[in-house]
């Protein structure tokens, strides 16, 4: 079986969305970033958890996946976020620019069309806060097509946890030990 995408998102999965108040979860640092295309003068405020790049690596060099970044922030998120937090360098999928005014524009996530077309039938575990169910109807059909599909949905104003890369770990493992029991 062929080493799995780790397709990862990073609004509201490593920056997570400020709650009502303002405030964002004390485990995260604020950074000034100015992405492509933004004037020197019109910088914006991040928050990342320091914590997630340790853990990031340790996940994406295992051998278990193949990182690839899946966000608007496209080629920022290998040159400003990544850097952040110490990761490895790893691709990232150029995800177009929609007209949209919802992420949801047909009833799912706006980035699933290209997605799926761009994995064929490789397995992936995708990590994105904004799934519909819709998104979870497409994952279970495409797993039940012999495609292992896996998306893990963090909350978006507390972001990607420890406890998600080690469910993510744990689900790569049994995509493997069920990929080599069907191969037996």
């Amino acid at each position: 079986m062929a080493l799995p995408y780790l397709l990862l998102d990073i609004d509201g999965v490593l920056i997570p969305f400020p709650a009502a108040d303002g405030s964002t979860p004390s485990t995260h640092v604020r950074h000034t970033v100015v992405p492509a295309g933004r004037h020197l003068d019109d910088p914006v405020p991040i928050w990342l958890n320091p914590n997630h790049g340790p853990l990031l690596t340790s996940l994406l060099t295992s051998g278990l996946v193949t990182p690839v970044w899946c966000t608007s922030w496209r080629k920022d998120a290998t040159t400003i976020i990544g850097p952040l937090l110490d990761l490895p360098d790893f691709s990232y999928l150029d995800l177009p620019r929609p007209q949209i005014t919802t992420s949801h524009p047909n009833g799912y996530l706006w980035k699933r069309d290209h997605v799926d077309a761009w994995l064929g039938t490789a397995p992936v575990v995708w990590v994105d806060d904004d799934f519909t169910a819709l998104d979870h109807i497409w994952a279970a059909d495409r797993t039940a097509q012999g495609c292992a599909t896996v998306l893990i949905q963090p909350d978006p104003y507390v972001g990607l946890r420890a406890r998600d890369l080690v469910c993510v770990q744990n689900l790569v493992a049994r995509l493997f030990e069920n990929a080599a029991t069907s191969d037996e």
